[in-house]
């Protein structure tokens, strides 16, 4: 990957609608070649998806929430992989290091809907115990990827 490609996948991360006109006026590429290289970079995986950003307060889900969980200990650590890439409520999941197993960030219309959440993985025999971090505002955020039966 050299300067150009990351250019032009900066291009996209800001906008990924931007025509292979502009992004190769930009980069001095003609735009076949700026196809070419988007093909290529999308086959090698460096790009994995093209998607919009939405706005999580325009489609009634003002409530932002960081959620540390500690699994139970007899939780099935790749059930709950499963479950949680199945949870519309769930835009991120990360498997961390420390006291707690992951770190997830939820999206919900209510505060309600986060001990809705809680409830679910607690029925489902996940969650030992959970702390609950609400953002107040995001001074910097990257894009919100609406799940299919969020909205």
């Amino acid at each position: 990957m050299d300067e150009i490609d990351r250019k032009i996948i900066g291009f996209l991360a800001r906008d990924a609608r931007a025509s292979l006109s502009s992004i190769g006026s930009a980069v001095g590429l003609s735009v076949s070649a700026v196809n070419e290289r988007i093909r290529r970079l999308t086959a090698a995986g460096a790009i994995r998806r093209t998607t919009v950003d939405a706005d999580p307060h325009l489609l009634d889900l003002p409530i932002l929430a960081f959620v540390w969980i500690a699994l139970a200990p007899q939780a099935d650590e790749a059930a709950f992989r499963e479950y949680a890439a199945a949870q519309v409520a769930i835009a991120e999941c990360h498997h961390v290091t420390g006291p707690w197993s992951y770190l997830i960030k939820i999206h919900t219309k209510s505060l309600a809907g986060i001990e809705d959440f809680l409830a679910d993985m607690k029925k489902h025999g996940f969650l030992s115990r959970s702390e609950t971090i609400i953002a107040l505002s995001s001074v910097v955020q990257g894009p919100f990827i609406p799940k299919e039966g969020m909205v």
